[in-house]
């Protein structure tokens, strides 16, 4: 089997909050949304944004649904991209957890919450290719 991930779907609290998030802050527009969910088409995948209590619902799990240990992640072709759009994200809502610095193994980094604490690394790392329409491939 090929490997891939079609979609992520995060649960959120308030559509509203959380498409200020994506959209003032990422600059990401809605393909699609209703009184549920919004989905956002990425480069190879989309993201989707669906009421808590919905996705419960549509899974048939009651109160599992929540942040957990994981952390998304959004690169960007250059260092000097990181820091402002951090800024850009925690005014759209978000809430900086470490601001952008160059951890051990290279490159730079920051994490920033979306308004349902959903972790998000805005990074840049140099041993990963970007191409033009914003994939990345490991080992550049």
């Amino acid at each position: 089997m090929q490997p891939y991930i079609s979609v992520i779907t995060l649960g959120v609290a308030e559509l509203a909050r959380s498409k200020r998030f994506y959209v003032e802050g990422f600059g990401w527009q809605p393909v699609f949304e209703n009184d549920s969910i919004v989905f956002y088409q990425l480069n190879g995948l989309v993201l989707s944004t669906f009421l808590t209590a919905d996705l419960e619902d549509d899974m048939n799990l009651k109160g599992l649904v929540r942040p957990g240990a994981f952390a998304l992640a959004h690169n960007v072709r250059t260092q000097d991209e990181v820091a402002p759009l951090m800024a850009r994200l925690e005014q759209a809502g978000g809430t900086v957890t470490r601001p952008a610095d160059a951890p051990p193994h290279g490159g730079f980094r920051g994490y920033v919450l979306d308004p349902d604490e959903h972790p998000w690394e805005i990074a840049w790392n140099p041993g990963f290719a970007m191409d033009a329409e914003g994939n990345v491939r490991f080992g550049a």
